[in-house]
């Protein structure tokens, strides 16, 4: 059984009716991956926004392994001192990680998100000292059309990811990097700007579903 695990912020966790892009991935994996697979993480939840809490089981498609470790405004900061007992616990193989908006919106700044990240992969690795990863770069929200100097942060910390993988990828412990969505658009792939709707959705799962069939030859291309 290989055990996926979606680590992310608001875009990973999703809100109260939607699909989110873990559904649409899993989707994928069902119809392409040869074998035993499954979603894991110690949350389930999705964030109602009228309470402002990850307290909703209220997915458009519950028919699936809910489960991830993602939160409402949580980024590389918050997951690193947790992502070793959820490796731990779950047994996770492959960590799919989705982060990095918040940090550089509110906590920090490329290079010290650069340092979280770190942290973060050491934390997964002293759990399971075989476990893969697949970091998909900050995808710019609507903030980055009108705030130069996040916008210059959003492109450093990319570059500064893409580097860290390479600085840190090994055989045993393999770590890729996702390509950003190519047609990825605020306007028409957001509902508000930042959080996926229908089609962005189906464009983050294809970059992780794509990063693992070119890296690892696992399963197929995406269909959405």
């Amino acid at each position: 059984m290989l055990r996926f695990m979606p680590v992310g912020d608001s875009m990973t966790i999703g809100s109260t009716g939607e699909h989110t892009w873990r559904y649409r991935l899993w989707q994928h994996l069902c119809r392409s991956y040869g074998g035993p697979c499954t979603l894991v993480g110690p949350r389930e939840t999705l964030y109602d926004k009228l309470t402002e809490a990850p307290v909703s089981y209220a997915y458009a498609e519950p028919d699936f392994p809910r489960a991830h470790l993602a939160g409402w405004g949580e980024g590389w900061q918050h997951m690193a001192p947790l992502i070793g007992e959820a490796v731990r616990s779950c047994r996770a193989d492959v960590l799919l990680v989705s982060l990095g908006l918040i940090d550089l919106g509110f906590y920090t700044n490329a290079e010290q998100t650069a340092q979280n990240v770190r942290a973060f992969t050491a934390e997964a690795r002293a759990a399971n000292r075989r476990v893969g990863m697949v970091w998909l770069p900050v995808i710019p929200n609507v903030r980055a059309q009108t705030d130069a100097p996040f916008a210059v942060e959003v492109a450093r910390f990319n570059e500064l990811l893409a580097k860290t993988a390479a600085d840190l990828d090994e055989p045993g412990s393999p770590v890729l990097l996702a390509s950003p969505p190519p047609s990825y658009d605020v306007a028409t792939d957001t509902y508000d700007g930042t959080h996926p709707n229908a089609s962005g959705e189906h464009k983050i799962a294809a970059a992780f579903a794509e990063a693992m069939h070119q890296g690892w030859g696992l399963a197929g291309l995406y269909e959405a």
